[in-house]
């Protein structure tokens, strides 16, 4: 069981993104259901940053499917993938300087298609404030957890140095 912490503020999301995602790791998102809450701890997540970055969905500018991009940070970002998953991002960083971060594991949840069948996430959440929303924030945590820095993964057509940039951030699990 969980203990409830604070919920993250905005100020917490309008900083950058390589800043916010392995801050992030270890903070507890809560779902609520209506009749029920569940908490998660975050465990992965990979950062996207702005439109030079060849791997970000901002990479060609503006479109209809990733403008709450560049709102402020703290916002939900969505899209389907394979006609089936939809994918889990939170916006970060101030209004107009596209990041996000895709959140790729949760406690007992590993992948960011299954969290997002398991939370019941879909394209609803499009531009939900995790700010003041009443069906998913983020709440601080007493977790001070050890991160771990990887390239991130799938994105091989993005090429150099995209592809091989250490944004992918997971909790290190490992004893030392």
């Amino acid at each position: 069981m969980h203990q409830q912490y604070p919920r993250l503020g905005q100020e917490f999301f309008i900083r950058d993104v390589l800043t916010v995602a392995p801050e992030l790791l270890g903070k507890t998102l809560v779902r609520n259901y209506g009749d029920s809450l569940s908490r998660f701890t975050i465990l992965e997540a990979e950062a996207y940053r702005g439109e030079e970055d060849e791997a970000s969905h901002a990479r060609f500018g503006r479109t209809s499917r990733n403008s709450i991009m560049y709102a402020r940070g703290g916002l939900v970002y969505v899209y389907l993938i394979y006609g089936m998953y939809w994918m889990l991002n939170i916006v970060t960083g101030p209004q107009e300087i596209p990041q996000a971060i895709l959140i790729r594991g949760l406690s007992g949840l590993d992948g960011p298609g299954i969290l997002t069948r398991a939370l019941v996430i879909d394209k609803s959440f499009y531009g939900e404030d995790l700010v003041t929303s009443n069906r998913i924030w983020i709440e601080n945590s007493s977790l001070n957890p050890v991160v771990q820095n990887t390239p991130r993964i799938g994105i091989h057509y993005a090429g150099e140095p995209w592809k091989s940039n250490a944004w992918r951030f997971i909790v290190n699990f490992t004893l030392s």
